[in-house]
C-alpha cells in the first residue's frame, strides 16, 4: 500500500510516521508512505499557501493553487483509489471504514490546516471526506497520522500473530475484553481464575462474557446499532 499525505506542516508528521508498527511496515516494505510539503508548489518568494477569505472573516485558507499542482503531480504517476480530506464535517472513522480503506493500493490523504481549504479542492479532487471526531484540530496533521496508524496496522503480514487485529475492539461491534499478564498477584489485585486455569474454552467463554458486558457497561449504542442491523 503506498499513502502520499499532502500538509504545509509536514513536520508534525515526522514522529508518528517513524515509529512503533507504521515504522515496522515501512520496514517490511508493506506500505509505503510519503509525505509531501505544500511549499514546495508555490512559486512566491515567500512560498505561501494560504490567503484570506473572500467575503470576510477571520482565519486564513489554503489556497488551491499549491494543492493542485501536489495532487495532479501525483496522479500524473499511478492511479489512486481515494482522495481523503481530513475534516470535521467528513464521515466519521470507525473500524469498518478503516477495514475498507486498508484494502485499498494507493491513497492521498489531504490535510487542511488554519480556517480550512478552498472549496474548489472538495469539489474537484476529494473523493471522501473523514473526521476523526467532532471537535476543531488546528489542522489535519494529526488526523491523518490517526488515519494512516489505523489502516496500516490491518495491512496482512504488519501485525504478528500474537498482535492479531481480529481481535480487537470494534471489529465485530464489540469492545474487547480485559487483558492481564504477570504477575499473577499485585497489591492483592488478582488475575481472574479463568485466566489462569489452562483450559482454552473455560478461556474463551470468560473473554466473551467480559466482551459483552463491557460494551453494555460502556458503549450500549453499539449494541444497538448491531439489533438494527440485523
Amino acid at each position: 500500500m503506498r499513502i502520499d499525505i499532502v500538509s504545509g506542516v509536514p513536520e508534525l508528521l515526522t514522529s508518528p510516521l517513524q515509529e512503533s508498527i507504521v515504522r515496522r511496515a515501512q520496514e517490511k516494505g508493506l506500505a509505503e508512505i510519503h509525505v509531501h510539503n505544500l511549499r514546495d508548489y508555490a512559486h512566491d518568494k515567500h512560498k505561501t499557501i494560504d490567503d484570506t477569505p473572500y467575503g470576510g472573516g477571520s482565519g486564513m485558507i489554503l489556497k488551491p493553487g499549491p494543492i493542485f499542482e501536489c495532487i495532479e503531480a501525483l496522479k500524473a504517476q499511478r492511479a489512486y483509489d481515494e482522495v481523503v480530506f481530513m475534516s470535521p464535517e467528513g464521515e466519521r472513522l470507525d473500524q469498518k471504514l478503516v477495514n475498507k480503506l486498508s484494502l485499498t493500493q494507493n491513497l492521498i490523504v489531504l490535510c487542511g490546516h488554519y480556517k480550512g481549504v478552498d472549496e474548489r479542492v472538495r469539489e474537484a479532487l476529494v473523493t471522501r471526506e473523514i473526521s476523526i471526531g467532532d471537535y476543531v484540530l488546528t489542522g489535519g496533521e494529526l488526523a491523518a497520522a490517526v488515519l494512516v496508524d489505523t489502516v496500516v496496522r490491518l495491512i496482512p503480514g504488519v501485525l504478528n500473530a500474537s498482535e492479531s487485529a481480529l481481535t480487537d475492539s470494534f471489529q465485530d461491534g464489540l469492545l474487547g475484553y480485559p487483558e492481564y499478564t504477570r504477575p499473577a498477584e499485585f497489591r492483592g489485585m488478582k488475575v481472574p481464575d479463568e485466566l489462569l486455569s489452562g483450559d482454552h474454552k473455560r478461556v474463551g467463554q470468560w473473554r466473551e462474557e467480559q466482551r459483552l458486558r463491557r460494551t453494555k457497561e460502556r458503549r450500549t449504542d453499539l449494541l444497538e446499532s448491531q439489533r438494527e442491523q440485523k
